[in-house]
Protein backbone atom coordinates (compact mmCIF):
# COMPACT_ATOMS: atom_id res chain seq x y z
CA UNK A 1 0.00 0.00 0.00
CA UNK A 2 1.87 3.15 -0.79
CA UNK A 3 1.96 5.84 1.72
CA UNK A 4 -0.63 8.52 2.30
CA UNK A 5 0.54 11.71 0.63
CA UNK A 6 1.45 14.85 3.33
CA UNK A 7 -0.94 17.10 2.49
CA UNK A 8 0.45 21.55 2.39
CA UNK A 9 1.15 22.56 5.77
CA UNK A 10 -1.22 24.61 7.55
CA UNK A 11 -1.10 28.11 7.32
CA UNK A 12 1.14 29.98 10.48
CA UNK A 13 -0.08 32.58 12.40
CA UNK A 14 1.68 34.92 14.74
CA UNK A 15 0.19 36.63 17.27
CA UNK A 16 1.83 40.83 17.62
CA UNK A 17 1.52 42.20 20.98
CA UNK A 18 3.32 45.35 20.85
CA UNK A 19 4.58 47.04 23.96
CA UNK A 20 0.94 48.31 25.43
CA UNK A 21 -0.34 44.90 25.21
CA UNK A 22 -2.72 45.11 22.40
CA UNK A 23 -2.65 41.42 20.31
CA UNK A 24 -2.80 41.50 16.75
CA UNK A 25 -3.17 38.10 15.08
CA UNK A 26 -1.81 37.90 11.19
CA UNK A 27 -1.31 35.15 8.88
CA UNK A 28 2.31 34.69 7.69
CA UNK A 29 2.07 35.41 3.91
CA UNK A 30 3.32 35.96 1.70
CA UNK A 31 6.09 33.52 2.45
CA UNK A 32 9.24 34.49 3.12
CA UNK A 33 7.72 36.73 5.91
CA UNK A 34 10.12 39.39 6.74
CA UNK A 35 9.59 41.32 9.71
CA UNK A 36 11.60 44.92 11.06
CA UNK A 37 11.30 48.52 11.05
CA UNK A 38 11.35 49.36 7.22
CA UNK A 39 8.12 49.99 5.89
CA UNK A 40 8.81 47.55 3.01
CA UNK A 41 8.29 44.99 5.86
CA UNK A 42 5.76 42.09 5.61
CA UNK A 43 5.08 43.40 9.53
CA UNK A 44 6.31 46.33 10.25
CA UNK A 45 7.72 46.96 14.09
CA UNK A 46 7.58 50.89 14.69
CA UNK A 47 10.02 50.79 17.20
CA UNK A 48 13.82 52.56 16.27
CA UNK A 49 15.70 49.97 18.02
CA UNK A 50 14.55 46.95 15.71
CA UNK A 51 16.66 46.69 12.93
CA UNK A 52 15.33 47.69 9.36
CA UNK A 53 15.23 44.44 8.02
CA UNK A 54 15.45 42.15 11.37
CA UNK A 55 13.77 38.58 10.79
CA UNK A 56 12.13 36.24 8.34
CA UNK A 57 9.69 33.32 8.85
CA UNK A 58 10.43 30.83 5.55
CA UNK A 59 8.30 27.39 4.49
CA UNK A 60 10.68 24.69 3.90
CA UNK A 61 9.35 20.94 3.35
CA UNK A 62 5.94 21.38 5.02
CA UNK A 63 8.04 23.10 8.00
CA UNK A 64 8.30 26.99 9.38
CA UNK A 65 11.79 28.44 10.71
CA UNK A 66 12.52 31.69 11.47
CA UNK A 67 15.97 33.71 10.84
CA UNK A 68 18.11 36.21 12.18
CA UNK A 69 18.85 38.42 8.91
CA UNK A 70 21.82 39.84 10.59
CA UNK A 71 20.20 42.37 13.44
CA UNK A 72 22.02 43.99 15.98
CA UNK A 73 20.05 42.74 18.67
CA UNK A 74 19.29 39.43 17.37
CA UNK A 75 16.47 37.14 17.39
CA UNK A 76 15.29 34.58 20.60
CA UNK A 77 13.14 31.56 20.86
CA UNK A 78 11.47 30.81 24.10
CA UNK A 79 14.33 32.93 25.78
CA UNK A 80 16.69 31.12 23.60
CA UNK A 81 18.83 32.92 20.91
CA UNK A 82 18.42 32.00 16.87
CA UNK A 83 21.72 31.32 15.56
CA UNK A 84 21.46 31.74 11.93
CA UNK A 85 18.31 30.34 11.68
CA UNK A 86 15.63 27.80 13.89
CA UNK A 87 12.32 25.99 13.35
CA UNK A 88 9.40 27.25 14.71
CA UNK A 89 6.97 24.41 16.69
CA UNK A 90 3.55 25.42 18.13
CA UNK A 91 2.70 28.33 19.97
CA UNK A 92 6.59 29.77 19.90
CA UNK A 93 7.35 32.96 21.47
CA UNK A 94 9.68 35.13 19.09
CA UNK A 95 11.17 37.96 20.73
CA UNK A 96 14.10 40.76 19.58
CA UNK A 97 15.95 41.03 22.21
CA UNK A 98 14.76 44.57 23.61
CA UNK A 99 13.02 45.34 26.35
CA UNK A 100 9.81 46.58 26.60
CA UNK A 101 8.60 46.32 22.73
CA UNK A 102 7.25 43.62 20.74
CA UNK A 103 7.38 40.24 20.92
CA UNK A 104 5.43 37.94 18.87
CA UNK A 105 3.23 34.40 19.42
CA UNK A 106 3.82 31.51 16.84
CA UNK A 107 0.97 29.46 15.98
CA UNK A 108 -0.04 26.83 13.46
CA UNK A 109 -3.78 27.28 12.49
CA UNK A 110 -4.72 23.60 12.86
CA UNK A 111 -2.82 22.99 15.67
CA UNK A 112 -4.69 25.56 17.48
CA UNK A 113 -8.02 24.46 16.47
CA UNK A 114 -7.10 21.07 17.33
CA UNK A 115 -5.88 21.96 21.42
CA UNK A 116 -9.15 24.35 21.11
CA UNK A 117 -11.79 21.50 20.39
CA UNK A 118 -9.60 18.59 22.69
CA UNK A 119 -11.47 21.09 25.65
CA UNK A 120 -14.84 20.77 24.60
CA UNK A 121 -14.54 17.38 25.25
CA UNK A 122 -17.23 16.01 28.11
CA UNK A 123 -15.90 16.64 31.66
CA UNK A 124 -14.52 13.51 33.19
CA UNK A 125 -16.48 12.07 36.17
CA UNK A 126 -15.08 13.80 38.77
CA UNK A 127 -15.05 17.38 37.66
CA UNK A 128 -18.56 19.29 38.60
CA UNK A 129 -20.45 20.16 35.59
CA UNK A 130 -20.54 24.10 36.61
CA UNK A 131 -16.43 23.82 35.96
CA UNK A 132 -17.51 21.52 32.67
CA UNK A 133 -19.57 23.76 31.36
CA UNK A 134 -17.21 26.33 31.89
CA UNK A 135 -14.22 24.88 30.25
CA UNK A 136 -16.49 23.83 27.32
CA UNK A 137 -17.85 27.58 27.05
CA UNK A 138 -14.46 28.98 27.37
CA UNK A 139 -13.03 26.94 24.54
CA UNK A 140 -16.19 27.18 22.17
CA UNK A 141 -15.84 31.08 22.21
CA UNK A 142 -11.87 30.76 21.76
CA UNK A 143 -12.19 28.74 18.66
CA UNK A 144 -15.28 31.15 17.74
CA UNK A 145 -12.28 34.13 17.64
CA UNK A 146 -9.67 32.03 16.51
CA UNK A 147 -12.15 31.13 12.82
CA UNK A 148 -12.66 35.02 12.96
CA UNK A 149 -11.44 34.91 9.48
CA UNK A 150 -14.11 33.46 8.02
CA UNK A 151 -16.96 34.34 10.78
CA UNK A 152 -17.72 38.57 10.77
CA UNK A 153 -18.08 39.68 14.28
CA UNK A 154 -21.86 40.08 13.92
CA UNK A 155 -21.54 36.65 13.97
CA UNK A 156 -19.44 35.52 16.21
CA UNK A 157 -21.74 38.31 19.51
CA UNK A 158 -24.74 36.95 17.92
CA UNK A 159 -23.26 33.26 19.08
CA UNK A 160 -22.44 35.04 22.41
CA UNK A 161 -25.76 36.52 22.86
CA UNK A 162 -27.08 32.99 22.40
CA UNK A 163 -25.52 31.73 24.91
CA UNK A 164 -26.07 34.28 27.59
CA UNK A 165 -29.92 33.80 26.68
CA UNK A 166 -29.38 29.46 27.50
CA UNK A 167 -26.96 30.00 30.39
CA UNK A 168 -29.68 32.54 32.35
CA UNK A 169 -33.22 30.60 30.82
CA UNK A 170 -34.37 34.70 29.57
CA UNK A 171 -36.14 35.05 26.13
CA UNK A 172 -34.51 37.82 24.35
CA UNK A 173 -31.30 39.17 24.54
CA UNK A 174 -29.69 42.56 23.04
CA UNK A 175 -26.12 43.64 22.84
CA UNK A 176 -25.68 47.13 23.28
CA UNK A 177 -22.82 48.71 22.47
CA UNK A 178 -21.46 52.64 23.86
CA UNK A 179 -21.18 55.54 21.22
CA UNK A 180 -20.22 58.46 22.65
CA UNK A 181 -22.54 58.74 25.90
CA UNK A 182 -25.51 56.74 24.48
CA UNK A 183 -25.99 53.07 23.78
CA UNK A 184 -26.98 51.44 20.87
CA UNK A 185 -28.60 48.30 19.93
CA UNK A 186 -26.10 45.81 17.17
CA UNK A 187 -27.63 42.54 18.10
CA UNK A 188 -30.99 41.50 19.18
CA UNK A 189 -31.86 37.73 19.59
CA UNK A 190 -34.88 35.60 20.59
CA UNK A 191 -33.23 32.28 22.25
CA UNK A 192 -34.97 30.22 20.24
CA UNK A 193 -31.39 31.49 17.92
CA UNK A 194 -33.60 33.96 15.78
CA UNK A 195 -32.85 37.44 15.50
CA UNK A 196 -34.97 40.46 16.44
CA UNK A 197 -35.69 44.03 15.42
CA UNK A 198 -33.89 46.31 17.46
CA UNK A 199 -37.26 48.24 18.03
CA UNK A 200 -38.21 44.94 20.01
CA UNK A 201 -36.55 45.86 23.08
CA UNK A 202 -39.03 48.59 24.72
CA UNK A 203 -36.70 49.56 27.95
CA UNK A 204 -35.32 52.80 26.87
CA UNK A 205 -31.64 52.96 26.47
CA UNK A 206 -31.56 55.81 28.46
CA UNK A 207 -32.49 53.92 31.35
CA UNK A 208 -30.02 50.69 30.82
CA UNK A 209 -27.46 53.61 30.68
CA UNK A 210 -28.28 54.27 34.28
CA UNK A 211 -27.66 50.90 35.08
CA UNK A 212 -24.67 50.99 33.82
CA UNK A 213 -23.02 53.75 35.04
CA UNK A 214 -24.40 53.25 38.19
CA UNK A 215 -23.59 49.21 38.34
CA UNK A 216 -22.16 48.02 41.62
CA UNK A 217 -21.12 44.00 40.52
CA UNK A 218 -18.76 43.95 37.80
CA UNK A 219 -20.54 41.24 36.38
CA UNK A 220 -24.34 40.92 35.89
CA UNK A 221 -27.25 42.93 37.63
CA UNK A 222 -30.88 41.13 38.39
CA UNK A 223 -33.94 43.05 39.73
CA UNK A 224 -36.97 42.70 40.03
CA UNK A 225 -39.43 45.84 38.10
CA UNK A 226 -41.81 45.75 40.99
CA UNK A 227 -39.21 47.02 43.26
CA UNK A 228 -39.81 50.81 42.84
CA UNK A 229 -35.77 51.00 43.92
CA UNK A 230 -35.07 49.12 40.96
CA UNK A 231 -33.57 50.13 37.98
CA UNK A 232 -36.78 50.88 35.65
CA UNK A 233 -38.78 52.74 38.39
CA UNK A 234 -39.83 54.71 35.69
CA UNK A 235 -41.61 52.00 33.56
CA UNK A 236 -44.61 50.65 34.47
CA UNK A 237 -44.74 46.71 34.61
CA UNK A 238 -47.96 46.86 33.25
CA UNK A 239 -46.27 47.94 30.09
CA UNK A 240 -42.97 45.98 30.21
CA UNK A 241 -44.91 42.55 31.57
CA UNK A 242 -41.54 41.12 32.42
CA UNK A 243 -40.84 39.22 35.28
CA UNK A 244 -37.03 39.73 35.16
CA UNK A 245 -34.49 41.54 33.74
CA UNK A 246 -30.45 40.70 33.36
CA UNK A 247 -27.88 43.34 32.65
CA UNK A 248 -24.13 42.01 31.88
CA UNK A 249 -21.91 44.87 31.63
CA UNK A 250 -19.12 45.06 28.77
CA UNK A 251 -16.12 46.07 30.47
CA UNK A 252 -12.53 46.82 28.60
CA UNK A 253 -9.46 44.49 29.13
CA UNK A 254 -6.00 45.54 29.27
CA UNK A 255 -3.71 43.22 28.99
CA UNK A 256 0.44 43.89 29.66
CA UNK A 257 2.21 40.76 29.93
CA UNK A 258 1.33 37.07 29.66
CA UNK A 259 1.13 37.67 33.53
CA UNK A 260 -0.34 40.81 33.65
CA UNK A 261 -4.32 40.85 32.56
CA UNK A 262 -6.56 43.90 34.33
CA UNK A 263 -10.14 44.19 33.63
CA UNK A 264 -11.39 47.76 34.19
CA UNK A 265 -14.44 48.15 35.49
CA UNK A 266 -14.98 51.88 36.19
CA UNK A 267 -18.61 53.27 34.36
CA UNK A 268 -15.93 55.54 31.51
CA UNK A 269 -14.16 51.89 30.67
CA UNK A 270 -17.19 49.82 30.03
CA UNK A 271 -17.81 48.87 26.40
CA UNK A 272 -21.31 48.37 26.61
CA UNK A 273 -24.03 45.58 27.69
CA UNK A 274 -25.64 42.43 27.32
CA UNK A 275 -29.27 43.10 28.42
CA UNK A 276 -31.97 39.98 28.95
CA UNK A 277 -35.24 40.03 29.75
CA UNK A 278 -38.28 37.34 30.11
CA UNK A 279 -41.71 37.74 30.89
CA UNK A 280 -41.97 33.98 32.41
CA UNK A 281 -39.84 33.97 35.65
CA UNK A 282 -36.51 34.63 37.00
CA UNK A 283 -33.37 34.27 35.17
CA UNK A 284 -30.86 31.57 36.38
CA UNK A 285 -28.34 32.86 38.56
CA UNK A 286 -26.57 29.80 39.99
CA UNK A 287 -22.93 30.80 40.77
CA UNK A 288 -21.93 28.16 38.30
CA UNK A 289 -24.27 30.24 36.21
CA UNK A 290 -22.70 33.04 37.08
CA UNK A 291 -19.38 32.18 36.26
CA UNK A 292 -20.56 31.37 32.33
CA UNK A 293 -21.63 34.92 32.75
CA UNK A 294 -18.48 36.09 33.55
CA UNK A 295 -16.88 34.42 30.87
CA UNK A 296 -19.28 35.69 28.08
CA UNK A 297 -18.59 38.85 29.14
CA UNK A 298 -15.20 39.10 29.24
CA UNK A 299 -14.91 37.09 25.94
CA UNK A 300 -17.67 39.61 24.24
CA UNK A 301 -15.54 42.25 25.75
CA UNK A 302 -12.03 40.96 23.94
CA UNK A 303 -14.08 40.21 20.55
CA UNK A 304 -14.86 43.52 20.13
CA UNK A 305 -11.70 44.47 21.35
CA UNK A 306 -10.16 42.34 18.59
CA UNK A 307 -12.96 44.07 16.42
CA UNK A 308 -11.46 47.63 16.94
CA UNK A 309 -8.08 46.27 16.25
CA UNK A 310 -8.67 44.25 12.92
CA UNK A 311 -10.86 48.11 12.20
CA UNK A 312 -7.62 49.96 12.84
CA UNK A 313 -5.59 47.47 10.90
CA UNK A 314 -7.96 47.30 7.72
CA UNK A 315 -7.96 51.26 7.79
CA UNK A 316 -3.88 51.29 7.64
CA UNK A 317 -3.92 49.25 4.81
CA UNK A 318 -6.49 51.33 3.10
CA UNK A 319 -4.09 54.40 3.69
CA UNK A 320 -1.02 52.38 2.72
CA UNK A 321 -2.90 51.51 -0.44
CA UNK A 322 -3.72 55.38 -1.16
CA UNK A 323 0.16 55.86 -0.32
CA UNK A 324 1.00 53.81 -2.55
CA UNK A 325 -1.60 55.94 -5.47
CA UNK A 326 1.04 58.73 -4.54
CA UNK A 327 4.28 57.05 -4.74
CA UNK A 328 3.20 56.46 -8.03
CA UNK A 329 1.89 59.79 -9.04
CA UNK A 330 4.74 61.31 -7.41
CA UNK A 331 6.93 58.91 -9.79
CA UNK A 332 5.01 59.71 -12.71
CA UNK A 333 5.61 63.45 -12.41
CA UNK A 334 9.62 63.03 -12.35
CA UNK A 335 11.27 63.44 -15.52
CA UNK A 336 12.49 60.23 -17.22
CA UNK A 337 15.89 61.70 -18.13
CA UNK A 338 17.90 64.79 -17.59
CA UNK A 339 20.71 66.32 -19.64
CA UNK A 340 24.22 65.28 -19.36
CA UNK A 341 26.19 66.40 -21.89
CA UNK A 342 26.54 70.12 -23.49
CA UNK A 343 27.07 73.62 -21.57
CA UNK A 344 23.54 72.46 -19.58
CA UNK A 345 24.01 69.29 -17.39
CA UNK A 346 21.52 68.03 -14.19
CA UNK A 347 20.74 65.44 -12.01
CA UNK A 348 18.70 64.52 -9.74
CA UNK A 349 15.77 62.68 -7.20
CA UNK A 350 13.18 62.53 -4.97
CA UNK A 351 13.11 59.81 -2.37
CA UNK A 352 9.34 59.83 -0.98
CA UNK A 353 8.56 59.23 3.18
CA UNK A 354 6.48 56.67 4.38
CA UNK A 355 3.58 58.94 4.19
CA UNK A 356 4.57 60.89 1.03
CA UNK A 357 4.91 64.24 0.35
CA UNK A 358 4.13 66.92 -2.40
CA UNK A 359 7.42 67.24 -4.18
CA UNK A 360 8.07 67.87 -7.67
CA UNK A 361 10.87 68.82 -9.62
CA UNK A 362 11.23 69.22 -13.53
CA UNK A 363 14.15 70.57 -15.95
CA UNK A 364 13.21 70.96 -19.78
CA UNK A 365 14.74 72.84 -22.95
CA UNK A 366 12.37 76.12 -23.70
CA UNK A 367 14.15 77.14 -26.67
CA UNK A 368 17.50 76.36 -28.36
CA UNK A 369 20.01 78.07 -26.01
CA UNK A 370 17.28 78.11 -22.64
CA UNK A 371 16.84 75.68 -20.00
CA UNK A 372 14.15 75.62 -17.03
CA UNK A 373 14.23 73.93 -13.85
CA UNK A 374 11.49 73.77 -10.96
CA UNK A 375 11.43 72.38 -7.65
CA UNK A 376 7.86 72.11 -5.89
CA UNK A 377 7.10 71.06 -2.43
CA UNK A 378 2.97 70.72 -1.93
CA UNK A 379 1.97 71.49 2.16
CA UNK A 380 0.25 67.82 2.95
CA UNK A 381 0.61 64.10 2.68
CA UNK A 382 -0.62 61.54 0.49
CA UNK A 383 -3.07 61.45 -2.65
CA UNK A 384 -3.79 64.87 -2.33
CA UNK A 385 -0.51 66.53 -2.77
CA UNK A 386 0.48 64.42 -4.87
CA UNK A 387 -2.56 64.80 -7.37
CA UNK A 388 -2.20 68.99 -6.62
CA UNK A 389 1.41 68.53 -7.66
CA UNK A 390 0.71 66.99 -10.91
CA UNK A 391 -1.49 69.84 -11.67
CA UNK A 392 1.33 72.26 -10.86
CA UNK A 393 3.18 70.08 -13.36
CA UNK A 394 0.80 70.67 -16.26
CA UNK A 395 0.70 74.48 -15.50
CA UNK A 396 4.03 74.77 -16.03
CA UNK A 397 4.42 72.60 -18.87
CA UNK A 398 1.75 75.27 -20.33
CA UNK A 399 3.43 78.20 -18.92
CA UNK A 400 6.89 77.64 -20.33
CA UNK A 401 5.60 76.30 -23.93
CA UNK A 402 3.85 79.26 -24.19
CA UNK A 403 6.93 81.34 -24.12
CA UNK A 404 5.26 83.58 -20.82
CA UNK A 405 7.54 85.69 -18.41
CA UNK A 406 8.39 84.21 -15.23
CA UNK A 407 6.27 87.16 -13.12
CA UNK A 408 3.20 86.20 -15.22
CA UNK A 409 3.65 82.68 -14.84
CA UNK A 410 3.94 82.80 -11.16
CA UNK A 411 1.25 85.14 -10.91
CA UNK A 412 -0.99 82.44 -13.01
CA UNK A 413 -0.29 79.82 -10.56
CA UNK A 414 -0.92 81.41 -7.73
CA UNK A 415 -4.40 82.71 -8.61
CA UNK A 416 -4.90 78.42 -10.01
CA UNK A 417 -4.09 77.15 -6.89
CA UNK A 418 -6.12 79.59 -4.89
CA UNK A 419 -8.98 79.59 -7.13
CA UNK A 420 -9.21 75.77 -6.22
CA UNK A 421 -8.09 75.15 -3.11
CA UNK A 422 -9.39 78.58 -1.14
CA UNK A 423 -5.84 78.46 0.89
CA UNK A 424 -6.39 75.29 2.28
CA UNK A 425 -3.77 73.94 0.00
CA UNK A 426 -0.09 76.23 -1.33
CA UNK A 427 3.42 75.18 -2.35
CA UNK A 428 6.40 76.11 -2.07
CA UNK A 429 8.11 76.73 -5.52
CA UNK A 430 11.81 77.84 -6.99
CA UNK A 431 11.86 78.62 -10.74
CA UNK A 432 14.80 79.39 -13.27
CA UNK A 433 15.74 80.03 -16.04
CA UNK A 434 19.02 79.39 -17.41
CA UNK A 435 20.59 81.12 -20.76
CA UNK A 436 23.50 79.83 -23.10
CA UNK A 437 25.69 83.08 -21.96
CA UNK A 438 25.47 82.40 -18.50
CA UNK A 439 22.11 83.98 -17.39
CA UNK A 440 20.16 82.78 -14.90
CA UNK A 441 16.80 84.27 -14.27
CA UNK A 442 14.80 83.26 -11.44
CA UNK A 443 11.36 83.72 -8.38
CA UNK A 444 11.38 81.69 -5.58
CA UNK A 445 7.74 81.71 -3.91
CA UNK A 446 8.95 81.05 -0.19
CA UNK A 447 11.01 77.84 -1.13
CA UNK A 448 14.12 76.59 0.57
CA UNK A 449 16.85 78.84 -1.10
CA UNK A 450 18.99 76.90 -3.79
CA UNK A 451 22.39 77.22 -2.84
CA UNK A 452 24.74 78.78 -5.98
CA UNK A 453 27.85 76.81 -5.81
CA UNK A 454 31.01 78.50 -7.27
CA UNK A 455 33.59 76.62 -8.68
CA UNK A 456 36.04 78.18 -5.57
CA UNK A 457 33.69 76.95 -2.69
CA UNK A 458 31.89 80.24 -2.49
CA UNK A 459 28.12 79.60 -2.09
CA UNK A 460 25.30 82.28 -2.27
CA UNK A 461 21.76 81.92 -1.48
CA UNK A 462 18.80 82.34 -3.67
CA UNK A 463 16.71 83.97 -1.73
CA UNK A 464 12.63 84.11 -1.48
CA UNK A 465 11.33 86.69 -3.97
CA UNK A 466 7.33 86.18 -2.70
CA UNK A 467 5.28 83.91 -0.24
CA UNK A 468 4.16 80.31 -1.16
CA UNK A 469 1.49 80.18 -3.87
CA UNK A 470 -2.13 79.27 -3.06
CA UNK A 471 -1.57 81.57 0.06
CA UNK A 472 -3.12 84.71 -1.15
CA UNK A 473 -4.81 85.71 -4.24
CA UNK A 474 -3.23 89.54 -4.29
CA UNK A 475 0.21 87.98 -3.80
CA UNK A 476 2.56 88.90 -6.26
CA UNK A 477 6.19 87.26 -7.24
CA UNK A 478 9.58 89.74 -7.87
CA UNK A 479 12.16 88.30 -10.94
CA UNK A 480 16.22 88.27 -10.00
CA UNK A 481 18.91 88.01 -12.33
CA UNK A 482 22.37 86.30 -11.53
CA UNK A 483 25.22 85.37 -13.67
CA UNK A 484 26.35 82.18 -13.26
CA UNK A 485 30.59 81.03 -14.51
CA UNK A 486 31.45 78.01 -16.11
CA UNK A 487 31.76 75.09 -13.38
CA UNK A 488 29.35 76.90 -11.27
CA UNK A 489 26.35 74.89 -10.38
CA UNK A 490 22.84 75.43 -8.27
CA UNK A 491 21.34 73.57 -5.49
CA UNK A 492 17.79 73.02 -5.50
CA UNK A 493 16.01 71.21 -2.61
CA UNK A 494 13.38 70.54 -0.23
CA UNK A 495 12.93 70.88 3.45
CA UNK A 496 12.74 67.20 3.59
CA UNK A 497 16.19 67.26 2.78
CA UNK A 498 18.23 69.85 5.11
CA UNK A 499 15.50 68.21 8.02
CA UNK A 500 16.41 64.69 7.39
CA UNK A 501 16.56 63.18 10.72
CA UNK A 502 18.49 60.13 12.19
CA UNK A 503 17.18 57.63 14.81
CA UNK A 504 18.22 59.89 17.82
CA UNK A 505 16.31 62.67 15.85
CA UNK A 506 19.07 64.76 15.18
CA UNK A 507 17.96 66.66 11.62
CA UNK A 508 20.69 66.77 8.83
CA UNK A 509 20.59 70.63 8.91
CA UNK A 510 22.15 73.66 6.44
CA UNK A 511 25.54 74.02 8.09
CA UNK A 512 26.02 70.24 7.29
CA UNK A 513 24.51 70.60 3.88
CA UNK A 514 26.73 73.82 2.71
CA UNK A 515 30.03 72.19 4.20
CA UNK A 516 29.60 69.08 1.92
CA UNK A 517 28.79 71.50 -0.96
CA UNK A 518 31.85 73.29 -0.04
CA UNK A 519 34.27 70.05 -0.14
CA UNK A 520 32.74 69.16 -3.34
CA UNK A 521 32.89 72.10 -5.06
CA UNK A 522 35.02 70.79 -8.13
CA UNK A 523 32.69 67.66 -8.88
CA UNK A 524 30.51 67.97 -11.66
CA UNK A 525 26.53 67.90 -11.20
CA UNK A 526 26.07 64.22 -11.40
CA UNK A 527 29.00 63.82 -8.79
CA UNK A 528 27.97 65.71 -6.53
CA UNK A 529 24.49 64.86 -6.26
CA UNK A 530 25.70 61.23 -5.78
CA UNK A 531 27.18 62.47 -2.90
CA UNK A 532 25.16 64.36 -1.48
CA UNK A 533 22.30 61.78 -1.83
CA UNK A 534 24.92 59.30 0.17
CA UNK A 535 25.73 61.63 2.77
CA UNK A 536 22.30 61.86 3.96
CA UNK A 537 21.27 57.79 3.37
CA UNK A 538 24.46 57.74 5.73
CA UNK A 539 23.43 59.82 8.23
CA UNK A 540 20.12 58.64 8.47
CA UNK A 541 21.03 54.81 8.25
CA UNK A 542 16.98 53.83 7.48
CA UNK A 543 15.17 55.60 10.10
CA UNK A 544 12.07 56.79 8.83
CA UNK A 545 11.34 60.11 7.21
CA UNK A 546 8.55 62.30 7.49
CA UNK A 547 9.34 64.55 4.43
CA UNK A 548 10.13 63.67 1.35
CA UNK A 549 13.92 64.05 0.61
CA UNK A 550 14.50 65.83 -3.00
CA UNK A 551 17.27 67.65 -4.92
CA UNK A 552 18.62 68.70 -8.31
CA UNK A 553 22.00 70.08 -8.96
CA UNK A 554 21.79 72.01 -12.22
CA UNK A 555 25.06 72.80 -13.61
CA UNK A 556 26.61 75.78 -16.32
CA UNK A 557 29.37 73.65 -17.74
CA UNK A 558 31.91 74.60 -20.35
CA UNK A 559 31.46 73.61 -24.05
CA UNK A 560 33.57 70.26 -23.64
Amino acid sequence: MAPAKRGPAPPGVLTVVNPSGHRTRIPVQPLPFRIGRHSDNDLVLRDNRVSRIHAQVSLEEEEFWIEDLKSRHGVFVNGSRVQGRQKLGNADRIDFGIRDSYHLVFNIEDAELSRLLDQISPPSSGTSQGAGNLAKLRALVEVARVMQSSLSTQDVLAAVVDAALAVTGSERGFLLLKEQDELEVRVARHRRGMPLPATELRVPTRLIHRALTQRRELLSMNFDPNDEAGVLPDISVADLELSSVVCLPLVRIRTGSSEDTRIISSAHETAGMIYMDSRRGPADLSAGNRELLQTLALEASTILENARLLEQERAKQKMEEELNVARAIQQGLLPKALPHAGWFRASGSSIASHQVGGDYYDVRQIRENAWCAVVADVSGKGVSSALLASLLQGAFLLASEGQVEIEEMMNRINHFLNERTQGDKYATIFYCVLDADGNLQWANAGHCAPLLLRTGGEIEELKPTGMPVGLLETASYSVEDTRLNRGDKLILYTDGFSEATNEAGDFFEQKRLRELLRVNARLNSAELHQAMMRAVEEFTDGAEQSDDITMVVLEYASES
